[in-house]
């Protein structure tokens, strides 16, 4: 295990972590022109505080944060237990409700009968509705639009845990490049990523992309029982959580020798991949590093068959801001994790994609993923 992976390992966030974001979610709420922010159980509640909820329920489960009073955390009172267990509750104040109460008047107590809120991206229609109804001149934002930046950078410990979950993919695909491709279904090679993933620390898979032939040309085709033949251009996008950071990266290899087409279109790719890469630099806008890598595939002809954004953030999720896309002029920061995966798409024929999660450093781009890029031939 490497120093690095071996820090990761190691490494747990401290009530001083969880009350630290929090007071920040706190502070760019109020930047944002918003009262304060509301967050029901997913990957922010877990960011924050640190609190899974062991089943996520129609009991209503609300943090709140506000700069003028302290985290206070709303749970059933059959799950205060594990609340008041999670790593982040000594800095955040657990009250709970009881069945047969109204949990909104509870809620409503702790929000301002005229306030603005962010509410996270995760929270159920059922309680954004109940919240409206007991004070229905609040106003409310998704956490995504208000403060889309506010899991987007991540601390030294964080990108150690990304750059560990980056390596267990890498091993998984050394790994699954040994295995018989030809002759078999889709979903039998997708069955043995997951596994690779699992048996390389990984804790929970997301996503196993196998696009064969023209199930390639398809960006995010799931296995399917198409078999794999000789002459195939395979896509493989595979990631998932490792240690609570996510993975995601793509190869695209070929049974057997390919064609001269199917090698200069992945060269295509693998040269946009590349100048997106070279691109990364603080004060750099997110958009800017689309346009880097869409500028080569449409010098190279194939710009129409480029069908989707550059790249995503990646963090205690697989996918979340910042967004590599046409009109986001968001700049790139130090600290910054996102994938860069340009790819060209052949309907009926064949798809190329290159995938690498990348962090923004002072000196310009990291990869977390070391793997070749070159054509890899599988049997």
């Amino acid at each position: 295990m490497s120093d690095q992976a071996a820090e990761a390992a190691e490494w747990a966030a401290t009530p001083d972590d969880y009350a630290e974001r929090m007071a920040r979610a706190a502070r760019e709420a109020v930047a944002a022109g918003l009262s304060g922010v509301l967050v029901t159980p997913g990957p922010d509640l877990f960011w924050l505080c640190g609190y899974r909820p062991t089943a996520i329920t129609e009991r209503l489960t609300l943090l709140v944060l506000t700069p003028e009073t302290e985290p206070h955390l709303l749970v059933p009172a059959l799950e205060r237990p594990d609340a008041e267990a999670a790593p982040g509750a000594g800095a955040v104040r657990v009250t709970d409700w009881s069945d047969g109460q109204d949990p909104y008047a509870a809620a409503a107590g702790l929000l301002r009968p005229h306030g603005r809120y962010g509410v996270s991206d995760a929270a159920w229609a059922l309680h954004l509705l109940g919240l409206q109804e007991a004070l229905p001149l609040t106003a409310y934002r998704a956490l995504t639009t208000a403060l889309p930046m506010l899991r987007a950078v991540k601390d030294e410990h964080e990108v150690a845990r990304l750059a560990a979950a980056g390596a267990a993919a890498d091993a998984t695909y050394e790994d699954i490049l040994g295995v018989r491709f030809a002759g078999r279904r889709e979903t039998e090679v997708a069955a043995d990523l997951a596994r690779l993933l699992r048996e390389h620390g990984h804790s929970q898979v997301d996503f196993t992309v196998v696009g064969s032939g023209p199930n390639g040309a398809n960006p995010h085709h799931e296995a399917g029982d198409r078999v794999i033949r000789d002459g195939d251009m395979v896509v493989l996008d595979f990631g998932g959580l490792k240690d609570g950071y996510g993975s995601d990266t793509t190869r695209t290899v070929h049974v057997g020798p390919p064609t001269d087409e199917e090698r200069r279109v992945h060269d295509l790719v693998r040269t946009a991949q590349q100048a997106a890469f070279e691109a990364v630099r603080p004060g750099v806008s997110c958009q800017e590093i689309d346009r880097v890598a869409r500028a080569v595939i449409t010098d190279g002809g194939y710009g129409d068959h480029f069908i989707h954004r550059t790249g995503h953030g990646i963090g205690v999720t697989t996918h979340e801001p910042p967004y590599l896309v046409e009109g986001e002029e968001q700049p790139l920061v130090p600290g910054m994790c996102f994938s860069i995966e340009p790819g060209v798409y052949l309907p009926g024929r064949f798809g190329v994609r290159i995938e690498d999660i990348v962090t923004c450093t002072a000196e310009g781009g990291r990869r977390l993923n070391g793997t070749p890029h070159e054509l890899a031939v599988v049997a």
